[in-house]
């Protein structure tokens, strides 16, 4: 007897291949669509969705359904959109969309979705436009997706009219587009209309909720975030992953550790304890309050771990200090098949910011490569540069500029001057400025402040006040952090009174950091006076003087000779402000009395110290030592100064020099012999100047300077005149010129 196949039913198997699908099991839902002897649109549709992640599949299953004709209907081309718009090919979506002879809202709404989860809005008001054009009036799920790419302030203006539009179609009760409404705003930083569009949703659900919560805590506002949460449960409604991981992120931003272990207890009634979204929250909230046992016990217990709960417990070793068990984490991901992302490579770059880890760095860039991460990714591209930069490599991080596209955004010009600047090297800083203004990029906040900080470095007063014009023509000059630095900069090139004009004419003054520059650039200029009486006005302002503030009055008491008021302003600081002082703050203190020759009282606060002296405490007491030929205590000190920096010449020199000043040739010479022993060798002494827009540079020996002819001529004039006044030069510090 002839047996009789069955022919398959075709809605089970499409109902399993659906279920398959959504399991990521795509080889059986490949097998089982194979069964089919004519799969139809919805088979088709299935099979598209679930290669949208997959983009040479995908590719596969639209010549497939191009063969059968099917690329055209409704429903395929549709979802032939969506899988290349997740899969990040926009210009494939869009000849499927350009080829479709029918279409309907459903299409123009892929097309729109496409373009606003890649992030191209022009595109999307291009395609809303055409599509009212045609005659098609937008639904909520139009709006909706409009909507989201004006989340942003430089886009708000344009959500606000497209906010009167849908008043205008009577859609803004309408619940997804009021949710909507609620996100552009939020995200783009505009609470108050957030919250008023929350309040008028008639009938919230926790999409709702979350959108206002997550507003509250990405503005720095968790407080108000915790009670509409606290309230969103009152209200009936229990939280889900998302508004778990938002306020386990409000926690970890306030460091709030007691406040994110109440919010995993609750997680853990809900049963979302396991979810890769809150578990991965509740490591980045327990990293970043710093208990990393407990991140790494969440971690551990997690059944699925994802490249984002590796990421954070990447990032928050790094940030706890602990380099080690980050690239730990690091290559145990790699080993178990896990790909890194941009963030990923982005957190571990930044354990390896140091010159013992550079050759590491140069491993993890070589790895970004392989990786697929594109050069022109400015995440990545910035990520690589400050690796390098924060390793002291400027060479290296040099070369990888240049491979950067011609038109380089402004981060990554400000990633090269910034870091430049903090290497200390500020004519490469104002170098790479120069050429970003010829590139015609505008500066931000960030750009002024790192290349006013390169001209204080250099003393370059003419290129600060021309960079003080641009910034005034920007209106930069009215931000606090660059009249900050604008302060330092003119008293950092001797211009006290430019900077005191730029400090009275700032509006904002509420934070220390003005204050701060005002109170420093006074005190190194030698006046001691006004610092102190600028200290005064900033208590009286109300605002809290930090550690660097007492650096400042501590300096200017040093410089001014004011050993009573110096010590009276140590006292203060930490009676009335509860400043803990530093090693720095101890330099001063003991340079305070050092100066005006009180050695043994310096001596016996270095030994009274709470922690063990660092080398700026022994290096301070050394000159003062050297300056009263104080040659015991100078040993001493020198001796613990060679401990902590053996590698140091300027320790060795200092040395040698007390023993010169004591006419104790023996020991100098041995000293300046060790040196020698060690490999160690004097830089020499430089100092510039600028005239006419031009740096000049003078370095201690050059004979072969162009002015080196003129430079002596002046300086034997004025070592005449000086000697008329009685001034006798002391001659016995210097060393060989060899040496």
């Amino acid at each position: 007897m002839e047996r009789v196949v069955e022919k398959p039913d075709e809605v089970a198997v499409i109902t399993i291949i659906t279920a398959c699908v959504g399991l990521g099991r795509l080889d059986q839902a490949i097998n089982l669509f194979s069964q089919l002897p004519n799969p139809n649109v919805v088979a088709w549709n299935v099979m598209i969705k679930g290669h949208s992640k997959n983009l040479n599949l995908g590719k596969q299953v639209h010549s497939e359904a191009i063969k059968l004709g099917l690329d055209c209907s409704v429903y395929a081309g549709s979802s032939l959109i969506n899988m290349y718009s997740k899969c990040h090919s926009m210009e494939s979506a869009r000849k499927v969309f350009d080829a479709m002879d029918v279409t309907n809202t459903v299409v123009w709404n892929a097309m729109l979705g496409g373009y606003a989860q890649n992030g191209q809005s022009l595109e999307v008001k291009e395609i809303f436009s055409n599509m009212r054009t045609s005659g098609l009036e937008p639904d909520e799920f139009t709006c909706t997706k409009v909507l989201s790419t004006f989340g942003q302030w430089e886009s708000l203006e344009m959500g606000r009219k497209f906010h009167a539009f849908i008043i205008k179609k009577n859609l803004e009760l309408n619940l997804f587009i009021g949710n909507a409404l609620v996100d552009m705003y939020a995200k783009s930083g505009d609470l108050k209309d957030a919250r008023r569009q929350f309040e008028l949703i008639p009938e919230r659900d926790i999409v709702s909720w979350n959108a206002i919560i997550v507003g509250y805590v990405h503005e720095k506002e968790e407080e108000e975030g915790f009670r509409l949460f606290r309230k969103m449960i009152c209200d009936g409604f229990l939280p889900d992953q998302f508004s778990v991981s938002s306020i386990l992120s409000g926690s970890a931003n306030r460091q709030a550790l007691e406040q994110g272990k109440q919010v995993h207890c609750f997680s853990l009634k809900l049963g979302l304890y396991l979810n890769i979204y809150a578990g991965s929250s509740l490591v980045d909230m327990y990293a970043k309050c710093g208990a990393m046992e407990a991140a790494n016990k969440v971690f551990s217990e997690m059944p699925v771990k994802t490249v984002v709960s590796r990421n954070a417990l990447i990032a928050g070793y790094i940030q706890n200090n602990n380099a080690d068990e980050a690239v730990k984490e690091f290559f145990d991901m790699q080993a178990e098949g896990l790909q890194p992302s941009k963030y990923t490579f982005a957190s571990i770059l930044t354990a390896c910011s140091a010159s013992s880890r550079l050759n590491l760095g140069r491993q993890v860039h070589c790895d970004t490569l392989k990786s697929g991460v594109l050069i022109d990714d400015e995440f990545s591209g910035v990520s690589l540069l400050g690796m390098y930069l924060r390793s002291s490599s400027t060479e290296d991080a040099n070369k990888l500029f240049l491979e950067f596209p011609k038109q380089r955004s402004r981060v990554l010009w400000t990633c090269m001057i910034s870091g430049h600047a903090q290497n200390g090297n500020s004519a490469e800083a104002l170098c790479f400025f120069r050429e970003m203004r010829n590139d015609d990029v505008l500066p931000d906040q960030s750009t002024f402040t790192s290349v006013l900080s390169a001209c204080s470095g250099l003393a370059a007063l003419q290129d600060g006040k021309v960079i003080h014009c641009l910034a005034f023509h920007t209106r930069f000059d009215l931000d606090e952090s660059t009249c900050s630095v604008l302060v330092d900069m003119y008293a950092k090139c001797g211009d006290i009174g430019s900077s005191m004009k730029v400090f009275e004419e700032m509006v904002n003054k509420e934070d220390a950091v003005s204050w701060n520059s005002m109170i420093v650039g006074f005190a190194k200029n030698g006046y001691a006076g006004k610092a102190l009486k600028i200290f005064e006005q900033m208590k009286h302002a109300n605002v809290e003087p930090d550690d660097i503030t007492f650096l400042g009055v501590l300096t200017a008491c040093s410089h001014g000779g004011m050993v009573l008021e110096g010590r009276e302003y140590f006292n203060l600081m930490i009676s009335r402000f509860g400043i803990k002082p530093r090693d720095d703050h101890f330099s001063c203190m003991i340079d305070l009395l050092g100066r005006h020759g009180r050695l043994k009282e310096a001596e016996e606060l270095i030994e009274k110290l709470p922690f063990e002296p660092g080398a700026g405490v022994w290096a301070t007491l050394l000159g003062a030592c050297k300056i009263h030929g104080d040659l015991i205590r100078g040993q001493k000190a020198a001796e613990k100064l060679i401990l902590l920096e053996p590698d140091n010449p300027s320790s060795y020199v200092l040395l040698s020099n007390l023993y010169a000043a004591s006419k104790n040739w023996g020991a100098s010479n041995r000293v300046r012999n060790l040196m020698k022993e060690r490999g160690l060798k004097k830089f020499p002494g430089c100092s510039w100047i600028e005239v006419n827009a031009k740096l000049n540079l003078f370095v201690a020996g050059d004979k072969l300077h162009i002015n080196a002819g003129e430079v002596r001529a002046v300086l034997k004039d004025l070592t005449a005149l000086m000697r008329e006044q009685g001034y006798v030069a002391t001659t016995d510090f210097l060393l060989d010129e060899e040496d």
